[in-house]
């Protein structure tokens, strides 16, 4: 279809960033796709990424269940309330994740920015030193990954670093730029990643469109407001093929620093 290796599922993409996918959808898209492996999201809510005692319960729930119906991995983030990485509550989740891919989500982007490039290695190091976390995906702390590269970079660099020190080749901590990454932006971001040791990017590679009910009662809503009261948030597989094409042509001709 369109041409990506790797799914992230997620429910609710459109709103607040995705929320954990139902069992039954997850179900769904491995029947269309057998072939393609699935990260799925671990996020209760949308919101903060604070979560409460009762809240990590079900995110275990959720990775025990996952696990069973062979996802190929999960993604979550948690922090704590000065906003760096909770490193107690994350370890237990990747634990729960034993034999599974983990990836720390954009919650990373949401810890403090650092003052200097030795602050911006301290979260990846304590991803490092987590078992399982194989992945950070990261917007470079910025609105948008192809607006953040030089951030990216140093992440692209401590990453390959704390690989070496705390990893075995076989599990590699690699950063998956995300955020922003479109056709129009994809080129760009290659062009000043690649070099780097940049593997692969993260997208929606969707957005809205209307809905198909013609009547639609005024002044009635459920509380979610703007577009995504009456739209629909759908996958564009247009927009992935042109980013797969983009990707392959860029990864043939890279070059390294």
């Amino acid at each position: 279809m369109g041409g990506a290796d790797r799914l992230e599922l997620c429910g609710n993409l459109g709103l607040g960033g995705g929320t954990t996918p139902s069992v039954g959808l997850f179900k769904s898209v491995k029947k269309a796709v057998p072939g393609v492996p699935i990260m799925v999201m671990i996020r209760p809510r949308t919101g903060d990424f604070l979560y409460t005692p009762a809240e990590i319960d079900v995110m275990v729930e959720d990775i025990r269940t996952f696990k069973s119906l062979a996802a190929e991995g999960v993604v979550f983030g948690v922090l704590k309330t000065d906003g760096w990485i909770d490193v107690s509550k994350t370890r237990i989740l990747a634990e729960e994740a034993t034999g599974m891919q983990v990836c720390f989500h954009r919650a990373f982007d949401m810890t403090p920015n650092p003052a200097d490039e030795l602050d911006a290695e301290a979260p990846l190091t304590q991803l490092a030193q987590i078992p399982n976390i194989a992945r950070v995906l990261s917007s470079g702390r910025g609105t948008s990954a192809p607006k953040s590269t030089q951030p990216l970079r140093i992440f692209l660099r401590v990453a390959q670093t704390l690989s070496l020190e705390h990893r075995t080749s076989t599990t590699p901590l690699t950063i998956l730029p995300g955020s922003g990454v479109n056709p129009s932006t994809v080129s760009q971001l290659l062009h000043d990643l690649l070099p780097f040791g940049l593997h692969e990017v993260h997208l929606s590679g969707g957005g809205w469109i209307e809905g198909g009910m013609q009547f639609r009662k005024d002044g009635m809503g459920m509380g979610v407001g703007g577009r995504g009261e009456w739209g629909i948030w759908r996958t564009n597989e247009d927009a992935v093929r042109q980013i797969r094409k983009v990707v392959d042509e860029a990864w043939n001709n890279r070059k390294r620093v």
